[in-house]
């Protein structure tokens, strides 16, 4: 179907309110094209775009639509998975409240059970709340770390991490048998008259926070005045976050106030992602007055967390996911072993894209570790595998875009532990008269210096979509071959699948010396997306590496139009 004859549909639906059939109106030839040329779709485990009307835009049509589609597949599973229910939390974005209740009006008119926070709340508290209720399935209300114009709608199944693609390959063909107008919505006071609607007792979010208390490793041997700037981004980790570390005994926590209280316009983040320097702008200013230690930030819906410490000269220093992966790996593995608590059947999983340093630690204690495909979907799927198969106990699982997870009372990425790890880390190595620069500095001088670059580059609408699956087409057909003094030794292509890896579009390029650079695009955002990886004795030499490989990719890649 045609943009055109779409946008005439949404034109024609009968409940649109006269703010609704105001803004299409208004909408130009270029804007229709935008909004109706395709139908928004699950990309990382559901759907996630920019806010407005149209079939390629968050809004509640596409919310009841998609949620219609979870329903009916929930049916197929039986009575009992319709017993078991859903639990839904959201976050702090615009509309998210909203959403959550058009969700759970559309289960109730099916009869599934539905069981709902109180209040806003982080991403991983819902999938611990699957997890404890035994429900069959979740939703959660959010757009991660994306831009204030962007909601989304994340679904999670009964093991509680995201689903993956046989779940999402039935929802989305619920979906298309279904046209906007089908969803019907019951009454939400007659929702939750009629026992539908549950609201989750208190005693769940404390078994969480009990939980998370309960994988702190080291207690009376860390500093526990370690002085702490921390930035919620004004999100939803402000209270867990807040409640675990006061928990611990950390009396030096100071919150930024300006990003303290929930906010979905982020006035004063704008792009509210802890990988991005500038939202740390507020949570610097009170680092230096404070002469922190340590400063970390976490996204809307507290699943991701990033950090910045001081160094040897007294600046701030900001670590990457990957370095903050491999300081948090080297911390926690030789905290079990010195505590004698390390699993002999434990393993670690990271994704593919991610670097390789907290592989090379792993080695060091005999932990394993695997990949996976990028996405905590996937890296949590082997966490699953092995609750049934009892081939290794889970420990630790993370990617290089700043998300981690530490223990199994989670199946995603959980920024509430991993923040408590970082602190309690950050205040074990300050009592010993260290910084997590020097910890760093040492794991470099025992593995080699690991260094990495990250290019994403934004190619939005019809024609972005074109000319990223040209280049990815380009880099198949024509691998590239010169990379100056550095030779390429082979490709991966997972775009059928490889080993025991499912199918994604992704290149993986591996060089002569170690180097390698992988290529895909993203499954969440309008991006391809560029990671480099360099190792070698001297820092310098694999900094320059870097540029080599960079040049050489960036000049291919802007010779496909």
């Amino acid at each position: 179907m045609e943009a055109r004859d779409r946008y005439q549909q949404w034109l024609n639906f009968e409940d649109l309110s006269e703010e609704e059939t105001q803004e299409l109106k208004a909408l130009s030839e270029e804007e229709i094209e935008d909004r109706f040329y395709k139908e928004l779709s699950f990309g990382t485990a559901g759907l996630r775009g920019q806010q407005g009307l149209g079939s390629n835009r968050m809004n509640r049509f596409v919310v009841a639509r998609a949620t219609a589609g979870l329903a009916q597949v929930i049916l197929d599973q039986g009575e009992e998975a319709k017993k078991k229910g859903v639990a839904i939390a959201w976050d702090v974005r615009i509309n998210s409240d909203l959403y959550k209740d058009i969700a759970a009006r559309v289960l109730a008119h099916y009869g599934i059970k539905v069981y709902l926070f109180e209040d806003i709340r982080p991403t991983p508290m819902l999938s611990f709340a699957v997890r404890q209720l035994r429900a069959q399935a979740g939703i959660v209300i959010t757009a991660s770390h994306n831009p204030q114009e962007y909601n989304g709608y994340k679904v999670y199944w009964e093991e509680g991490s995201q689903i993956r693609d046989d779940i999402a390959d039935k929802i989305l063909k619920a979906i298309n048998s279904l046209s906007y107008q089908d969803p019907q919505l019951m009454d939400l006071e007659e929702a939750k008259k009629r026992g539908l609607i549950e609201i989750i007792p208190k005693s769940l979010e404390e078994d969480y926070y009990q939980k998370t208390l309960d994988m702190a490793i080291y207690d009376e041997e860390i500093k526990k005045d370690i002085c702490v700037v921390y930035s919620p981004l004004n999100g939803t980790g402000n209270k867990p976050v807040r409640h675990v570390l006061k928990e611990r005994g950390f009396s030096q926590i100071h919150v930024v106030a300006e990003q303290e209280e929930p906010d979905g316009t982020f006035a004063t983040v704008g792009y509210p992602n802890p990988e991005d320097i500038k939202a740390f702008d507020y949570a610097l200013r009170d680092g230096r007055a404070l002469d922190a230690d340590l400063i970390f930030a976490t996204d809307p819906d507290s699943d991701r967390v990033a950090m910045l410490a001081k160094n040897k000269e007294g600046d701030y220093q900001a670590f990457t996911g990957n370095q903050t992966g491999a300081l948090l790996i080297y911390y926690i593995l030789s905290g079990l072993k010195d505590k004698g608590t390390l699993p002999k059947d434990g393993a670690l999983v990271k994704s593919i894209v991610t670097g390789d340093l907290g592989t090379k630690i792993c080695q060091t204690f005999q932990v394993p570790m695997y990949n996976s495909l990028t996405g905590f979907k996937n890296i949590c799927a082997l966490a699953n595998q092995w609750d049934k198969t009892g081939d290794h106990q889970f420990i630790f699982g993370f990617e290089e875009s700043i998300g981690y997870v530490y223990g199994d009372h989670v199946r995603d990425k959980d920024a509430v532990v991993s923040s408590m790890m970082i602190v309690e880390m950050a205040a074990y190595y300050l009592a010993q008269g260290k910084t997590l620069s020097d910890v760093l500095e040492e794991i470099y001088q025992t593995y080699g210096y690991h260094d990495e670059r990250l290019k994403s580059i934004v190619l939005e609408g019809r024609e972005g979509a074109q000319r990223i699956e040209r280049i990815m087409e380009d880099f198949r057909q024509d691998p590239i071959k010169d990379l100056g003094s550095l030779k390429l030794d082979h490709i991966e292509d997972y775009l059928h699948g490889l080993g025991e890896i499912g199918p994604s579009n992704l290149l993986a390029h591996y060089l002569e010396d170690g180097s390698r650079f992988y290529l895909r695009p993203s499954g969440t955002e309008p991006k391809i997306k560029l990671y480099i990886y360099t190792e070698d004795p001297e820092e310098q030499v694999a900094r320059e590496k870097l540029d080599i490989i960079e040049k050489a990719l960036m000049e291919k890649m802007s010779q496909v139009q």
